[in-house]
């Protein structure tokens, strides 16, 4: 099989109805949880702040929750920017700054040359498994080193990303790291899209309209072109 056909057999495969639930999954751990004594820490990728504000409701019931923003895959570095100081915001104006907030060193250059041989990849593809991928493996590596019980990302909350395949990579993961667990999720599940719309416009927060890679960067101008859209602020 070549590329073209793997591709082609990968998206007729997300829409079979042979999927994993991992919402229930991850409603099924909270609820054992909660019978601990105390609440286990977490430590959750958040790319922007639009995919983390609902996660960070939804699990701080359960659990101590830390963020950590290791996004060097983000293009522009003033895109970069932008994410980081409304999720600084949000966390300052909604939470009092009560849950931490770990940021890693940014660096996209290098970071793009990881993902170069697979530059001509349509989104949602192999490039964005191993963006995926790299970035978790990153934060999981945080987590395990200083103690945290489980890892997870928000990426799953995103309808553009697949949840399947966002999970099947955090449990691949598990297998490298001695002393944290993956926390298991589909944040998008149970009306969470809705949930975080009304968080953002409760709070004013700023919405992007790419993914935020170079590649998904180039793509949306294209459209914004194609359609004569204003550039977004």
């Amino acid at each position: 099989m070549n590329d073209r056909e793997e591709y082609i057999a990968y998206i007729r495969g997300r829409k079979s109805s042979d999927k994993v639930n991992y919402h229930r999954l991850a409603l099924k751990e909270m609820e054992e949880l909660k019978q601990r004594e105390t609440k286990p820490s977490i430590l959750l990728h958040a790319c922007c702040v639009v995919c983390a504000c609902w996660p960070m409701d939804f699990l701080s019931d359960v659990f101590d929750v830390t963020l950590i923003y290791n996004n060097s895959n983000i293009y522009p570095s003033d895109e970069y920017d932008l994410r980081l100081s409304e999720l600084k915001r949000y966390l300052k104006e909604r939470w009092n700054d009560r849950i931490p907030l770990i940021v890693t060193p940014y660096d996209n250059e290098t970071y793009n040359l990881s993902l170069q041989e697979r530059k001509d990849d349509p989104e949602g593809w192999k490039r964005c498994f191993a963006c995926y991928e790299k970035r978790m493996d990153e934060g999981f590596r945080y987590a395990d080193e200083h103690g945290f019980d489980y890892f997870t990302t928000v990426m799953t909350f995103s309808r553009q990303k697949d949840s399947q395949k966002l999970n099947q990579i955090g449990l691949k993961l598990q297998e490298k790291y001695r002393n944290t667990k993956y926390f298991c999720s589909d944040f998008k599940k149970d009306d969470g899209q809705r949930k975080s719309n009304a968080i953002c416009d409760a709070w004013n927060l700023y919405r992007q309209d790419y993914c935020g890679c170079i590649y998904s960067f180039n793509a949306r101008m294209k459209q914004r072109e194609a359609a004569n859209e204003p550039e977004s602020v």
